[in-house]
């Protein structure tokens, strides 16, 4: 297909923003229509200099107009589903930033209408599994080159969280990268989770039970640790050590230069996500438009979508209850098999 693929672009904050910046500069044969945001003066400024992209304060109005082949969704979470829910009754492929949606029985009645339809066109933007780094771990974990995985540890370090952030927050919002992750590098559903909850720092704001350790137990009996530390102060840090039964493997150690001089070494750290996997957001686009140019849907599902909401909801009463949580996973529908 030699013709430009039009984007409706819902959501017009940080991340709606850098992906209109994305599509625009980086990614090939595709180009935005449209931009969505109740901030129109936002959205307005996230398409200067781009030519004729219309602006709305209404998503469905975006979605409506001419030339729309395809919708990125980063609005906030609570605006996913009746988004998703249009896209698909017109047929729209969709990325989706996570969540999915708001809560998982939200996420389930999106993937219930994707179902009906009997097509996939919802990819969820779990973006690390573009990561260069994930990759080659992946590669490894399914090679058997450390053996049958036992263990995952994974650190997730934000220099503030936003105003916005709550203790389940850093569950919910965070700590989903893991979730997805996890099972995504080990091939196994989560089944329960346990949240320990460590002194809470003094650069977190009042109430927010800021670091987490988060542990993940899964169906073949791997064990998922999670480190999750927003207020850290220093960067953003994002490591995954995968242990097995005859090695093991790290990444995210070094994903930056390392400077030595004057007897000192010194990496530099990222500061934010966008800076982190910038590389990885824009292979996800790429195959995404690329994909959605030849009329298929390829990456996380919105299956994916709705097993980490349902993960990340037992983790929230893990925190607020205490003990260990199951996982409650509805039956997963033939589409996604």
């Amino acid at each position: 297909m030699s013709e430009s693929l039009g984007v409706a672009v819902l959501g017009a904050g940080h991340m709606g923003a850098d992906h209109v910046r994305r599509l625009a500069r980086s990614v090939v044969g595709a180009h935005v229509v449209t931009v969505a945001d109740p901030d129109r003066a936002r959205a307005g400024a996230a398409v200067a200099g781009l030519g004729d992209v219309r602006v709305h304060a209404d998503p469905l109005a975006a979605l409506a107009e001419p030339g729309v082949g395809a919708v990125l969704v980063a609005s906030p979470d609570h605006a996913h589903e009746e988004a998703l829910l249009a896209a698909l009754d017109r047929g729209l492929p969709v990325l989706s930033e996570k969540p999915l949606a708001h809560d998982a029985a939200a996420a389930l009645r999106v993937v219930r209408a994707e179902a009906r339809g009997g097509r996939r066109l919802i990819q969820v933007g779990f973006m690390r599994r573009y990561d260069t780094e994930y990759r080659r771990l992946k590669a490894l974990l399914d090679a058997g080159g450390i053996g049958r995985p036992l263990l995952l540890h994974c650190r997730h370090r934000n220099v503030a969280s936003p105003p916005h952030f709550t203790s389940a927050t850093l569950i919910s919002s965070s700590v989903s990268h893991e979730i997805d992750a996890a099972r995504w590098l080990l091939g196994q559903e989560v089944t329960a989770v346990t949240v320990v909850r460590p002194r809470a720092s003094a650069s977190a704001p009042a109430g927010l039970q800021d670091p987490q350790l988060v542990l993940f137990e899964t169906d073949a009996g791997a064990i998922v640790d999670v480190e999750v530390f927003v207020n850290c102060g220093f960067g953003y840090e994002v490591t995954c050590e995968a242990v097995g039964e005859s090695g093991s493997a790290r990444i995210g150690e070094e994903p930056a230069m390392v400077v030595r001089s004057a007897g000192r070494a010194q990496r530099e750290i990222p500061r934010d996500y966008v800076v982190r996997f910038a590389d990885a957001y824009d292979r996800e686009v790429r195959a995404w438009v690329a994909d959605a140019r030849e009329g298929r849907v390829g990456g996380p599902s919105a299956w994916d979508g709705y097993a980490a909401a349902a993960v990340a909801e037992a983790g929230v009463r893990a925190l607020n209850d205490g003990g260990r949580v199951e996982v409650d996973l509805a039956e997963r529908p033939g589409l996604y098999r």
